[in-house]
């Protein structure tokens, strides 16, 4: 379907998507539901061994890795109350202020963190496990977080969107986990990843920001690469 307006003078076609039919509608809201318990079951064991190892090896870029796990994993139950719902849309709201909560205190966390980290001079030993963790993270969560975004945008749903961001920012977190403690283990770099830190806090802060405003999706997707209107 094809809608016409007029933005700045000028007249714009743009696509709105169809009303999901109800069949499709209970597929996406099962898929959801799946795509969440995958979420929390890695989040709780990425986040269990992350903190374990952090602690261990007295690192706080892994221990903060391990707690950004736990926000995750509240973001995504907060999706699964959402869905449990005969109307999960009514819900929606609710469950965008949960999310862009998440985002706001992982923001004021890895801030914190990365200011003390700098200012105290903190070297980290280094974590084999850590590595590891890390490497494997970059590789599962663009993946989650494709699949979520895909299923949240196709129902037409913010708080779906916004919960696959927070798990793309578990994959930008994850590489500058990665290039930090590679970088602090081959050159002794250890400012690195305080820096790298400060640039994710910024990333969450901004997400944080759309999910209140319930800015996550899931605008007219505009025809022939022709931009939107502003707002």
């Amino acid at each position: 379907m094809i809608r016409t307006v007029v933005a700045e003078g000028r007249r714009v076609r743009y696509e709105l998507a169809d009303r999901v039919p109800d069949e499709r509608r209970l597929t996406l809201n099962r898929r959801v539901r799946l795509l969440v318990v995958v979420t929390i079951t890695y989040n709780v064991i990425e986040g269990a061994i992350a903190i374990t190892a952090g602690t261990v090896a007295g690192s706080t870029a892994l221990v903060g890795f391990g707690l950004d796990s736990m926000i995750e994993v509240s973001s995504a139950a907060i999706v699964t109350w959402q869905f449990s719902a005969v109307d999960p849309e009514a819900r929606e709201r609710t469950a965008l202020r949960v999310i862009a909560f998440s985002f706001l205190a992982l923001a004021a966390y890895v801030t914190a963190e990365s200011v003390r980290a700098l200012i105290e001079g903190h070297e980290p030993a280094a974590s084999t496990v850590g590595l590891v963790l890390a490497a494997v993270s970059l590789l599962i969560m663009p993946l989650l977080s494709y699949a979520q975004r895909r299923t949240g945008r196709e129902l037409g749903s913010a708080s779906a969107v916004a919960d696959s961001k927070q798990t793309l920012l578990c994959t930008y977190m994850s590489a500058v986990l990665l290039v930090g403690l590679s970088v602090n283990a081959a050159f002794g770099w250890w400012w690195a990843d305080p820096l790298a830190g400060l640039v994710i806090a910024a990333i969450a802060l901004k997400e944080g920001r759309e999910a209140w405003r319930g800015d996550a999706c899931c605008a007219p997707a505009p025809v022939r690469g022709v931009r939107p209107p502003r707002s």
